[in-house]
């Protein structure tokens, strides 16, 4: 698909693996929207940055990038990633819903990215959720998505509602490597940290997912 007959997509963009290896995937086809939102997390400006460079290294102009304010998850509270006072575990993902879990964050930024999609008329919006192998978040899981995606059919004005793509959903992390290196993702650009702005921790459960999915991809990460 070439030239005026690209379809334009809303990409959820955090500036991390996973965001950054959807946005590619949705570049092959689409004219990208992208979307960045802060709340409140502990490596808010370093993601951003991350964001901006990808936005730049994709060429997409500002008027097709958005940043939204979800600072009132981060009020709430009750998520390592916000909450000063909570420890970011380290290691490998243990049992259960971990304590970087913010409380329905994945619904937040799917309601801004439809609400802009349908000022856009754009035909999708893509989300780098992973239900595989992520933390065990329970808005990443397919069954989510497509009650979202449901929803969104019923909620939206227009004729033909953004479907809802998650390209990575049933991928592991090695395989989320693997195909970004294969379709020239920019994974040196991405961040995964969880808790250093500077150089990534290597301890936290992020950097843990992030470095056991290169070294089963049998890859050098670019960001070391």
């Amino acid at each position: 698909m070439s030239g005026m007959n690209r379809h334009l997509a809303v990409v959820l963009l955090s500036g991390g693996l996973d965001s950054c290896v959807t946005a590619a995937l949705a570049a092959r086809d689409h004219e990208l929207a992208l979307l960045h939102a802060s709340y409140g997390q502990r490596t808010a400006a370093r993601e951003r940055r991350a964001f901006e460079e990808m936005a730049e290294y994709y060429g997409v102009a500002s008027s097709r990038q958005r940043l939204v304010d979800l600072r009132f998850l981060g009020a709430l509270g009750h998520s390592a990633l916000t909450d000063l006072s909570i420890e970011v575990p380290e290691g490998a993902p243990g049992d259960g819903v971990p304590v970087t879990y913010v409380p329905f964050r994945n619904a937040h930024l799917l309601c801004a990215a439809v609400s802009w999609a349908e000022l856009l008329d754009a035909s999708s919006i893509w989300i780098g959720a992973v239900e595989e192998d992520s933390s065990g978040y329970p808005d990443c899981r397919e069954s989510f998505l497509a009650a979202f995606e449901r929803t969104v059919q019923l909620g939206t004005a227009t004729a033909k509602p953004p479907r809802i793509n998650a390209p990575l959903i049933h991928m592991r992390k090695a395989d989320i490597v693997r195909c970004g290196h294969e379709i020239g993702a920019p994974l040196h650009l991405s961040w995964s940290c969880y808790q250093a702005s500077d150089h990534p921790c290597g301890r936290c459960e992020s950097c843990w997912l992030r470095a056991e999915g290169f070294r089963e991809a049998g890859l050098e990460d670019p960001q070391r």
